[in-house]
């Protein structure tokens, strides 16, 4: 099972932090998400998991993969969803309800565009609900912050 970390640094189990949060807050929003960030012979990737709780603002759990530097933007990307669609079918069982933040832009000037199709296709094919900038990046801001 992949570790996450909390912000204090404190390793848990995803599933079972998730399932947690479900049973304080049943009407938690979860959401998914990867983003990432090449730093000298690394890139870097940080996939999240963010708690939405309606009035009180969001809640996140983290974790880190180096990979060496992916210098094929696509490839990079792509490697992306994979996180992402990975860390959600864990996640994935009758009790946890989950969208995909997709760190892809609905605009068609910017490389990600180029992605959207199949990889939201992808998601949507597993029976998850995706979402793209400029909508609902809960969990790849959260994402974005460690990648750097």
């Amino acid at each position: 099972m992949v570790k996450f970390l909390k912000i204090d640094g404190q390793k848990i189990d995803p599933l079972d932090y998730t399932l947690d949060i479900i049973k304080k807050y049943p009407d938690v929003k979860i959401h998914v998400g990867t983003d990432s960030h090449s730093i000298n012979d690394n890139t870097r990737y940080i996939t999240a998991i963010a708690y939405r709780f309606n009035q009180s603002g969001v809640h996140y759990i983290y974790s880190k993969n180096n990979f060496p530097k992916i210098i094929d933007k696509w490839e990079r990307l792509w490697k992306e969803t994979e996180l992402s669609i990975e860390i959600a079918q864990i996640l994935d069982n009758k009790e946890i309800n989950l969208e995909i933040d997709m760190d892809y832009n609905s605009d068609e000037k910017y490389y990600s565009n180029k992605l959207v199709s199949v990889a939201k296709g992808w998601a949507n094919s597993l029976g998850f609900k995706v979402n793209i900038k400029p909508f609902n990046q809960i969990a790849t801001s959260a994402a974005d912050y460690h990648s750097k």
